[in-house]
């Protein structure tokens, strides 16, 4: 009997294609599928007010449904998803003209004092933290892709977070995490005007933080939350 028929020649099989949305299995299962999750809601790509099957996203991401419903859980945390009797979890509605007014009534009310509290109470390391912050959003690099996109959302709120937690008032900083301000005013528009004016209006804020000057910085924290609710405003629904 000849070798070949000891030892039959074994045919390498070719790895089937890799599937881009599957998540690695070297990284950690809950944090990348709400990395996911959350940039699909962001960008639209699950419409809001949409059901979302745990079962096709376990499948999609080639992971179990449980750190899916946890990613779900953290995303319900954050005003992204709400779960319904019988339903399940589904995406949240985009702010109406109602909700997006009385969001900015609550900002106004809020943030021009905290930033005038700021320019008073923040410690000088806090503030080079604050100017830091502010000089790595980029409009430009935040206008390529909805992922940057995404990645400027958070820095705005990080931005708008330091100044309320620099005012030192524990009710303010509270009320104001418990809005998810930033998440739902971001769904509502992708531009690059939404970018470049924010930037803009945030040096003027930093400056007058700078500058340890309170009445400049409310005035400057309100003209910016203004012009945010004027550019904004045309994007909700009735």
């Amino acid at each position: 009997m000849s070798s070949e028929s000891k030892n039959p020649r074994v045919v390498p099989v070719a790895p089937a294609p890799e599937n881009p949305r599957q998540i690695k299995r070297a990284s950690g299962f809950v944090e990348d599928a709400y990395s996911r999750i959350r940039e699909d809601i962001m960008s639209l790509k699950i419409p809001p007010n949409t059901r979302i099957s745990v079962d096709s996203m376990a499948r999609e991401f080639g992971i179990s449904q449980t750190p899916i419903r946890e990613a779900l859980s953290m995303l319900e945390a954050n005003g992204l998803v709400t779960k319904q009797r019988f339903i399940g979890y589904c995406t949240a509605p985009t702010l109406n003209r109602k909700q997006f007014e009385e969001l900015f009534e609550i900002r106004l009310l809020l943030e021009p004092y905290a930033a005038r509290c700021a320019a008073e109470r923040m410690s000088d390391k806090a503030l080079i933290d604050l100017c830091g912050l502010a000089l790595e959003m980029n409009p430009d690099q935040a206008a390529q892709s909805r992922t940057l996109y995404d990645q400027f959302a958070d820095q705005d709120a990080e931005f708008h977070e330091q100044i309320a937690r620099g005012s030192n008032n524990n009710l303010i900083v509270e009320s104001l995490s418990r809005l998810h301000i930033h998440l739902h005013i971001f769904r509502l528009r992708f531009h690059r005007e939404v970018t470049n004016e924010a930037v803009a209006e945030h040096t003027l804020v930093t400056k007058a933080l700078q500058q340890r000057d309170p009445d400049q910085a409310e005035a400057a924290m309100r003209a910016h939350l203004e012009k945010s609710y004027q550019r904004l405003v045309k994007f909700t629904r009735e």
